[in-house]
Order: structure tokens, then C-alpha cells, then sequence
């Protein structure tokens, strides 16, 4: 039987993933050509997206962060359960895009965790 994995380890590796996650989703704003408030303004969608997915990734890791502390060790089973909650997590770069890139489009809460 292999000896349980140190929880400070799950707990670097989440946060890198984590991390790498919300810088992935703030490469997706890119800086206007044109020095105009207009050019800014047209970047609204994609920064109130940003916005919102920064607010839920964030909320993802406080709670992930408090339930690590109720963690004694980390067994197999809990490796695969937050690898399989990251895996979701990755896909907010691409659900930030695909709603500032479409201003929002109306099937947005499909990407957002909520009910369709």
C-alpha cells in the first residue's frame, strides 16, 4: 500500500492550476489599437466577463482552500476528485472568451454552472 500523499502538495499543485487558469482568462483581454475611451468601451464585454469568471474561479478556491484545512490526508480518491474539479475549472478561459467574444450570447449560463 502506498503512503498517503502530503495535503501541502495537492494544495501547490491546485493553486498553480489555478493560477495558470486566471492568467489564461486575463490574456484573453487584448489591448485596443486605437487610444480612444471608444476603443476601451468596445472591450467592455470581454472585461465584464473576465470580471465574472475571475469572481467564480476565486470563490472555487477559497472553498477549496477551507476544505483542505478539514483534510487530514489525501488518498487516491481525493486526487482524482480535484483533478476532476480543475478539469471543469480549465474550461473557464474558454467560457470567458466565448462570452465577451459574443457580448454575452443567451446560452451563456450553460458555460457558468448554471441551469440552462
Amino acid at each position: 500500500m502506498h503512503p498517503d500523499m502530503p495535503k501541502t502538495r495537492l494544495e501547490a499543485f491546485s493553486d498553480g492550476v489555478l493560477a495558470i487558469i486566471i492568467t489564461i482568462m486575463v490574456l484573453e483581454m487584448k489591448v485596443p489599437h486605437d487610444p480612444t475611451l471608444a476603443a476601451l468601451g468596445a472591450l467592455a464585454p470581454v472585461f465584464l466577463s473576465y470580471i465574472l469568471s475571475f469572481v467564480y474561479v476565486g470563490i472555487y478556491w477559497n472553498n477549496h482552500h477551507h476544505m483542505l484545512h478539514t483534510v487530514h490526508r489525501v488518498s487516491g480518491a481525493i486526487l482524482w476528485a480535484n483533478l476532476h474539479l480543475l478539469f471543469w475549472l480549465s474550461l473557464f478561459p474558454f467560457a470567458t472568451g466565448w462570452m465577451g467574444e459574443n457580448h454575452f450570447a443567451p446560452y451563456r449560463p450553460c458555460f457558468t454552472a448554471r441551469c440552462c
